[in-house]
């Protein structure tokens, strides 16, 4: 897959990230945005050409988890430092400069991994105005170690296992740390990138959701002119926040498809009819195609099929749809960052973790031509993007629901008497949460039908029936989340609505898996 095109104003401050593979590129790309500089993340390998293009006011170098001792290692061309511009390479991406440049790179005998000291030596406009003198804990995550340094590079900090864990070149404006400054655990890390890309690149920070905003309805409007477009709602942040982006750039011509599919939770139809029908005034269609969805699913086991047969019955529904209106060549998605990383490598070597049915999973072949405005940003940003566009707090504040609904959320075969238990369950979490008042301080809580069954007794007499499984995280942009500490009596309340209200539950599970390993989704 292309790179993602050049932002259309081309004199706008931004920062080109280029990916080799870690898991924490994108949180780059975060810390960078949230600073208002514009940044795109862009494969390693892109060629010089392209790069110089580009035309940015810095390079940063991901980290990634190749050594760059392997010969088929993900590289850069080394014309980068020629280009005049200011680069940071990050973990891997300092290896890489010091191999590239004629410095010493060996594998360590042990794996670096997690908080370590970083030791400033001198002062440097990386590290300014950082609270707290010349020490602070930092986080490393590398196999590889600089031996020696390029010549002309300088040694700026140090750890007790990298004598090279912040370097800069003498004369050009290249910076490397062994460490990640991106993530919370470092020590004034936002700072350190602050300081890179508005002391050291020039960006005045003059990128806002507002310019988003205005930029994505001009290229809308440029792509899609007179003719009709159609959107794939599902009532989530994503698709209304995208249907709303696109209803502001081109009015009447778009009509939201709502397909129940008939693995939503309890109510959502009812509930997406009424906003965007009657509260926002938007052109909408409902298709029942709940039967058809199920019986598509019978059978089938492996979750990564069920994305599949899921995404190809939505496309097939969407093309039906787009036939009856006539004049329609575009489908509008509310496809976001994070479901590229996590189902395509499209920006760098970043490995598949399972697919989403609107990235991934979609047909080889379709006749409709997609619309992803939201397509580089991540959740906090769209949340933003849809209050701008005076989308009601209902539809921006919802928790994430998975584009295969409850499908995902029953591990093993999908049938309507399992869909029917879990979305009870599902209603009972959700309400004990709000009850709480603890729904804006999660990321999701929702529940799982596990494909086990335990024996419990209810009215003196022995059952053998369902265990469900409870989950609650908190997180920032869902590439990494943490299991909620929720307290014990909504817990036990929640317990016990399920196992009295759900016929065929039994046994109540609560989920404390932090992503990574485990993923928010238990499929």
């Amino acid at each position: 897959m292309a790179p993602a095109a050049q932002s259309p104003t081309s004199e706008r401050d931004r920062i080109l990230i280029l990916d080799f593979g870690s898991q924490y590129t994108q949180l780059i790309a975060r810390r960078i945005r949230e600073k208002n500089v514009y940044c795109e993340i862009h494969p390693g390998t892109l060629p010089l050409d392209t790069i110089r293009d580009w035309d940015s006011r810095g390079i940063v170098l991901s980290g990634g988890p190749s050594s760059v001792l392997d010969p088929n290692a993900p590289s850069v061309d080394p014309g980068i430092v020629d280009l005049g511009v200011p680069v940071l390479g990050i973990c891997y991406g300092l290896q890489l400069l010091a191999h590239q440049l004629g410095g010493l790179v060996e594998r360590a005998d042990d794996r670096e991994y997690g908080r370590a000291l970083l030791k400033l030596e001198c002062d440097d406009p990386l590290f300014r105005e950082l609270e707290g003198g010349s020490e602070r804990v930092v986080w490393m995550s590398h196999g590889d170690r600089v031996l020696r340094l390029p010549e002309n590079f300088a040694v700026l900090g140090t750890s007790e296992s990298s004598p090279f864990a912040a370097v800069r070149h003498a004369a050009r404006p290249i910076w490397g740390v062994q460490f990640h400054p991106e993530v919370m655990h470092t020590e004034g890390g936002a700072q350190m990138l602050s300081n890179f890309v508005h002391n050291i690149c020039r960006c005045t920070g003059s990128w806002t959701m507002e310019t988003f905003i205005e930029e994505e309805v001009a290229r809308i409007r440029a792509r899609i002119g007179a003719r009709r477009v159609i959107c794939g709602l599902s009532g989530g942040v994503d698709s209304s926040v995208a249907a709303a982006l696109v209803h502001r750039a081109v009015g009447d011509q778009l009509t939201c498809i709502f397909v129940d599919n008939g693995l939503l939770r309890q109510d959502e139809r009812a509930d997406v009819e009424a906003l965007f029908g009657e509260s926002l005034g938007m052109s909408l269609v409902t298709v029942d195609a709940s039967q058809r969805f199920i019986a598509a699913l019978a059978g089938t086991i492996d979750p990564e099929q069920k994305r599949r047969i899921i995404g190809r019955l939505f496309i097939e529904v969407f093309e039906e749809e787009a036939r009856r209106i006539g004049d329609v060549d575009h489908l509008v998605q509310g496809t976001l960052y994070p479901d590229v990383i996590e189902s395509v490598s499209v920006k760098g070597p970043s490995a598949t973790i399972k697919t989403h049915h609107n990235v991934g999973g979609l047909p080889e072949r379709m006749r409709l031509s997609l619309v992803e405005p939201l397509r580089e940003l991540f959740k906090d940003e769209v949340r933003e993007v849809g209050r701008r566009l005076r989308l009601p707090e209902r539809a921006i504040g919802r928790h994430p629901f998975p584009g295969p609904g409850l499908a995902v959320r029953i591990l093993g075969e999908v049938t309507e008497e399992r869909l029917a238990v879990l979305r009870r369950a599902d209603a009972a979490v959700r309400d004990e949460i709000d009850k709480a008042g603890l729904h804006d301080e999660l990321w999701q809580a929702f529940a799982v039908l596990l494909p086990v069954q335990t024996v419990g007794v209810m009215g003196d007499e022995r059952t053998y029936e369902n265990a469900v499984a409870v989950r609650c995280v908190t997180s920032v942009d869902a590439m990494t989340a943490d299991w909620a500490r929720i307290p014990g009596d909504v817990l036990a309340a929640i317990s016990s609505r399920i196992i009295n209200e759900v016929k065929g539950v039994n046994r109540v599970v609560y989920d404390i898996s932090s992503k990574p390993p485990a993923t928010i989704e238990w499929e």
